[in-house]
């Protein structure tokens, strides 16, 4: 499975290590807690990294970074339904006690959870403490920019 990241420059050598959410927290995990956090695709990615931006704030220094599970490693996959009806509302405890768990079991290297950005797609949370995760490839960060009409 192929999945990406966008991320500014200056973090790429560690933006597959989960710095950020351990030190911040996320919608799937406590504060605390490592998980690198990607898209299921470029453009899932952008919207996702749009939707974090300061308005109006274009950033001129941001890379993409590609990567790609192998087919023989086990992905695991939220099921919306046993989801509260309002979990993508909110930033919900039950989501990041979800995510600490499937951590902590330490089962899969991948887990697939929704977007709350664009309804029916995908994000991959990835845990870097897990014994697969060494076979994660990724490649080389590449320069990328939003169009500037989004920011009009």
């Amino acid at each position: 499975m192929r999945f990406w990241r966008i991320c500014r420059r200056r973090y790429a050598a560690e933006a597959a290590s989960g710095k950020g959410a351990r030190l911040y927290g996320g919608r799937w995990n406590s504060r605390g807690l490592t998980v690198v956090y990607t898209s299921t695709s470029l453009a899932l990615a952008a919207v996702e990294t749009f939707v974090n931006l300061e308005p109006n704030l274009r950033p001129n220094d941001l890379v993409s970074i590609e990567g790609e599970i192998p087919e023989a490693v086990e992905i695991a996959r939220v099921d919306v339904k046993a989801l509260s009806a309002n979990w993508h509302q909110t930033r919900d405890e039950s989501l990041r006690r979800f995510g600490d768990d499937w951590v902590h079991a330490g089962e899969q290297v991948a887990l697939l959870v929704p977007s709350v950005a664009i309804p029916g797609e995908w994000n991959l949370l990835l845990n870097p403490a897990h014994r697969d995760f060494s076979r994660i490839n990724f490649r080389e960060p590449q320069p990328f920019e939003f169009d500037l009409r989004m920011f009009k």
